[in-house]
């Protein structure tokens, strides 16, 4: 009896800890994504006033995309965190998203830059890979398991 309760004790306890950690993490991860979009304002006024210069409109709005991208992934790790507080565990298929998003931010990122045909098709193979990771991930979920099981 007292073992059962120094065990729910020290789980409450490191439960408690891990929400207040990810309290702090979805605090920073607000900050991230106000700092990313006030990059991407800055950026879109950067390219505005450049107008008249084609290589520095380009050059921003390179910068644009890149920062909107990386705001969106940090969007979908945001989500993952938020998943966790509601759900009390982490899907696996918000994990593949984020890093799916990840992922695709660097491969639109190679269309800026002069990146070898390997590293691209890494990158694409990578995606691949995920994709087929994400369709087993919800394939077999646990909650489809146990609505076969009720058949």
């Amino acid at each position: 009896m007292y073992r059962d309760t120094i065990k729910d004790a020290t789980g409450i306890c490191v439960e408690t800890i891990c929400q207040t950690i990810l309290s702090i993490l979805l605090l920073v991860l607000l900050a991230g994504i106000a700092l990313g979009v006030g990059l991407a304002a800055i950026d879109l006024i950067a390219a505005i006033s450049r107008m008249s210069h084609e290589v520095g409109l380009h050059e921003a709005l390179k910068e644009l995309v890149v920062n909107v991208l990386m705001v969106l992934a940090v969007l979908e790790l945001f989500r993952t965190v938020k998943a966790y507080f509601s759900e009390g565990r982490v899907k696996v298929t918000y994990i593949i998203d984020t890093v799916l998003v990840v992922v695709i931010t660097e491969i639109m990122g190679f269309w800026y830059r002069e990146v070898e045909v390997e590293r691209v098709a890494l990158a694409i193979a990578l995606v691949v890979a995920l994709m087929g990771v994400r369709i087993m991930a919800i394939r077999f979920s646990p909650k489809r398991r146990e609505l076969m099981d009720g058949l």
